[in-house]
């Protein structure tokens, strides 16, 4: 099987998430009333940041910054957020984890290789 590190960051599903509701839920808070059509803008573009953004700590929060001011949404919000997003950080990193070994698990299993053999599994005593 070949392994390609170069897209490491193109599968961030958690980042992808906490992007989009973290920019609804400050929308809200801002009392900023968005069409189904900004938020479907919203979702978009947190997929494309779960792909673009860094993998490092606190990466999102120029992106969130840039999208919450394209939809007229206070950037200064931001800051209710940087209090607990270390916290949300390793929440992300958990799903984005589980995402990589789930693909790498199907992956593995398309092409025919046995990933855990019962057999040949030692118990210790």
């Amino acid at each position: 099987m070949l392994l390609n590190n170069k897209h490491a960051t193109a599968n961030q599903n958690g980042t992808a998430l906490y992007e989009g509701v973290t920019i609804l839920f400050l929308a809200q808070l801002a009392g900023v009333d968005l069409t189904i059509g900004q938020q479907l803008g919203i979702a978009y573009l947190a997929i494309l940041g779960g792909i673009g953004t860094a993998g490092v700590p606190s990466g999102s929060i120029p992106f969130i910054i840039v999208v919450l001011a394209q939809f007229n949404i206070p950037p200064a919000l931001i800051a209710i957020i940087l209090g607990v997003d270390r916290i949300l950080d390793m929440c992300r990193t958990t799903l984005n984890v589980a995402g990589d070994l789930t693909a790498a698990t199907y992956v593995a299993r398309s092409e025919g290789y046995t990933l855990l053999n019962p057999e040949t599994t030692t118990r210790g005593s």
